[in-house]
């Protein structure tokens, strides 16, 4: 299956299926060659000592596309956040994505998913609906919610 969003709607609720790409190690080269230059969602993970993997961002880009976000994202050299840096230089890191052609999509998707991961922090939604509903299809059956 593509890594796409499908969403139904009916009247003020929305269902979207997310289908992720593959969960891929980061690697300047790989981004470069086979990540799209497309809108979508991302998330970036690093794996601990311990083998588990950690959510380290969650977002989702128009503008540039997931490739240069992701090249971006992964590369110690590019980073500037301290904490952000000593991640990428010490551990592995992971990303998947899905692509989406419609902003409003991802804020609804990247809200739902940040109140479900990051409670503490704020985000917005397109203000379009009531109700968000939301699955995940992976290809590797890693599912967050």
């Amino acid at each position: 299956m593509e890594p796409v969003i499908k969403k139904k709607e009916d009247k003020r609720e929305v269902f979207f299926q997310v289908y992720w790409s593959l969960l891929k190690k980061a690697d300047k080269y790989e981004i470069s060659s086979s990540v799209p230059s497309l809108g979508g969602i991302y998330e970036l993970y690093y794996m601990d000592e311990k083998k588990k993997l950690n959510l380290m961002f969650l977002d989702w880009v128009w503008y540039g596309g997931l490739r240069s976000r992701l090249r971006r994202q992964t590369d110690s050299v590019l980073i500037y956040t301290p904490e952000h840096k000593k991640i990428l230089e010490n551990y592995d890191c992971y990303y998947r994505y899905s692509l989406s052609n419609s902003s409003n999509d991802m804020m609804d998707i990247i809200y739902f998913f940040g109140k479900s991961h990051f409670p503490d922090q704020d985000f917005e939604h397109s203000g379009r609906y009531d109700t968000i509903y939301l699955t995940e299809h992976s290809p590797q059956k890693i599912i967050t919610v």
